[in-house]
């Protein structure tokens, strides 16, 4: 297997201040864990491109486009979007190598160049709303991705796995009338967003499950209603919105999955896009905010997909 993976030092410089938890020592904590784990050589590193405009403005709005742009009044050091989300000097630039890393990624599967992909960027997506930033996130960097899969190459379906503890509202809102695209994913509930959970739909099995739930229930969901919702849909390309703040380690929620269990979700997502789409598979970090069990599971996340 190639993996590649994509990033770029424009995403360590986007910051929302140090007391904030989606901070750039995230991707340093995934580099040394990586490299710790004596995989960093066996993959492909890539450089993330900015994405242009015209495939950000496949998912996004005029306003949210205008929102990421907006710069710092002079004398501040950030620009707040909400309570939880701010926008440094550098924040545009790195939300547009973090959309473009998808984009490139999944260009770069579909062409046959490499197997898969992990991005290992920020700010995230999956709250990023069509028409505005949210949640720490300025770009849906998946859905943008997805929307390039399919509108600019051609696919007819496209599976997005999310798992990440928060529920990927941005990314529902975004698919929600389209079938084109199965979303599965499970998430904690209550917990931020505090979106009320939609019904399971042959499209949307986006699973709400409470505080304290470990890995053998989220393997039992994965396998009851994950998997036979992605065999029916026959996926020809996947895109995996890699949260890790489900770890029992991570302060932000209150689950308790470990790196066996993010081994395990992504070898099946595998299996899936084996059998129906050529393995073709592009995850992009999300969450994940307690450093060392981010770094620990990105590496079982990325030696799952590199088959190390």
């Amino acid at each position: 297997m190639t993996t590649a993976i994509y990033s770029h030092p424009d995403c360590l410089r986007h910051e929302m201040g140090e007391w904030h938890p989606e901070c750039p020592a995230r991707l340093q904590a995934i580099a040394d864990q990586l490299i710790n784990a004596h995989i960093d050589d066996l993959l492909d590193h890539r450089e993330a491109p900015m994405a242009d405009l015209d495939a950000i403005a496949r998912n996004h709005t005029p306003n949210a486009i205008a929102i990421a742009q907006s710069q710092p009044h002079e004398g501040d050091d950030y620009y707040p979007i909400d309570g939880d989300t701010s926008l440094n000097r550098h924040s545009y630039t790195a939300a547009l190598r973090a959309a473009g890393a998808a984009v490139a990624a999944t260009d770069a599967v579909i062409d046959g160049a490499i197997d898969n992909a992990f991005c290992a960027v920020r700010p995230p997506g999956h709250h990023a709303r069509p028409s505005v930033p949210m949640g720490f996130c300025v770009f849906n960097n998946v859905a943008v991705a997805a929307r390039h899969a399919l509108d600019a190459r051609g696919l007819q379906r496209v599976a997005i796995v999310d798992f990440d503890v928060h529920h990927g509202n941005g990314t529902e809102e975004a698919f929600r009338d389209d079938p084109r695209v199965l979303m599965a994913s499970f998430f904690q509930h209550p917990l931020y967003p505090y979106t009320d959970p939609l019904p399971v739909t042959p499209n949307r099995v986006n699973v709400p499950v409470p505080a304290g739930t470990k890995g053998d229930v989220v393997r039992q969901l994965v396998q009851d209603q994950w998997l036979p919702a992605l065999h029916a849909f026959r996926p020809q390309m996947i895109f995996i919105s890699a949260g890790f703040d489900a770890h029992r380690e991570d302060d932000l929620a209150g689950m308790g999955l470990v790196e066996a269990d993010y081994a395990w979700m992504t070898q099946q997502v595998m299996d899936i896009a084996r059998r129906y789409a050529q393995g073709r598979i592009v995850s992009c970090l999300e969450g994940g905010y307690n450093l060392s069990a981010l770094g620990r599971s990105v590496v079982a996340h990325v030696k799952a997909l590199a088959e190390i």
